[in-house]
């Protein structure tokens, strides 16, 4: 398998011949969300339980927040838009991403994760953001060796029948003991930019630099330093992943079409914008061949997965009454 990286940003699967692969179709899979402990609340946004029984499975994930992420069942790789391959591991650590990522799994594979929030990532992890971006690192090289232990003791219970919601209590254990307490004033930025994000699907750059008590340039470090973007680039990888998610919804009314369309310089624009964040253009998302990118781009992911990192303005998902 290879990887076709455009130049507009979007990544294709390729068989070994440099034949389009088939994506994994998304009635193929089982997504559920899993609730959050009080204690980490703020620090990650959800837990899941991911499921698929292909031999083969091929995808593509979107630009994302920061992951961790037990294999239960299945191993395989993340080939990022430079083309370089990350293989997965028994517990993984999925780094805040850039672009959209492509997918290969020998499967069946089965899963347990929890998906970070900017503030969760820097209290977990200590990383840098923007430093350690677009990376599948072993969780071993985060939080040590005793990790190891832990995932070999999950992936064990789970094929004895443990069920899922008590994988991640014992997962989200680990994440308490391993959690930092942040700065304030640095946790006041991260809620600010979270709103600010939320104002509209293009809000002003310039806005956001108003709004706290840092320089523009201390804003943009920090800025990237927890979400792994400037404010500028932040904005551009939401505006693209809502307007797919908009484009993709089959109650879409002509009007929020329309508003999403001009969002952007022209169609062209916003077909290189969403190839490099999603990984696929806007017919193919809204098209009849239903892939995992479509769950993970489900509307309702920026509506009722709290705390939201980027929520999707009311005026745009009136028809959305699910």
């Amino acid at each position: 398998m290879g990887v076709d990286v455009k130049d507009s940003g979007g990544i294709t699967p390729l068989r070994d011949d440099g034949v389009p692969s088939a994506l994994t179709h998304e009635s193929l899979i089982a997504l559920d969300y899993l609730s959050v402990p009080k204690a980490l609340e703020g620090l990650v946004t959800t837990f899941y339980h991911f499921r698929c029984d292909e031999k083969v499975i091929r995808d593509v994930h979107p630009a994302a927040v920061g992951h961790v992420i037990v294999f239960l069942r299945g191993t395989g790789r993340l080939i990022f838009a430079e083309g370089r391959a990350d293989p997965s591991y028994p517990v993984a650590v999925l780094t805040p991403s850039c672009a959209a990522a492509l997918i290969e799994v020998d499967g069946p594979f089965h899963c347990v994760g929890a998906a970070l929030s900017p503030a969760g990532w820097a209290s977990f992890t200590g990383l840098h953001a923007a430093e350690w971006s677009d990376r599948l690192l072993p969780a071993t090289q985060v939080f040590g060796p005793a990790v190891e232990q832990l995932g070999d003791s999950l992936i064990a219970a789970y094929r004895d029948g443990t069920a899922a919601t008590a994988l991640c209590e014992r997962l989200a254990e680990l994440l308490m003991a391993q959690a930092r307490p942040l700065n304030p004033r640095h946790l006041a930025l991260i809620r600010a930019a979270a709103d600010w994000l939320g104002q509209s699907l293009d809000p002003p750059t310039e806005a956001f630099y108003q709004i706290g008590p840092y320089s523009r340039r201390q804003t943009q470090r920090l800025i990237e330093r927890y979400y792994g973007l400037s404010p500028r680039e932040l904005k551009r990888k939401y505006r693209a992943l809502r307007a797919a998610t908009l484009l993709g919804m089959p109650e879409v009314s002509d009007g929020e079409i329309a508003a999403t369309v001009d969002l952007f310089c022209d169609q062209s624009h916003l077909i290189r914008e969403i190839r490099h964040f999603c990984g696929r253009t806007p017919k193919r998302l809204a098209g009849e061949d239903d892939t995992i990118l479509s769950a993970l781009l489900d509307v309702r992911n920026f509506r009722i997965i709290k705390p939201q990192i980027a929520v999707m303005p009311e005026t745009l998902i009136e028809n959305d009454s699910q």
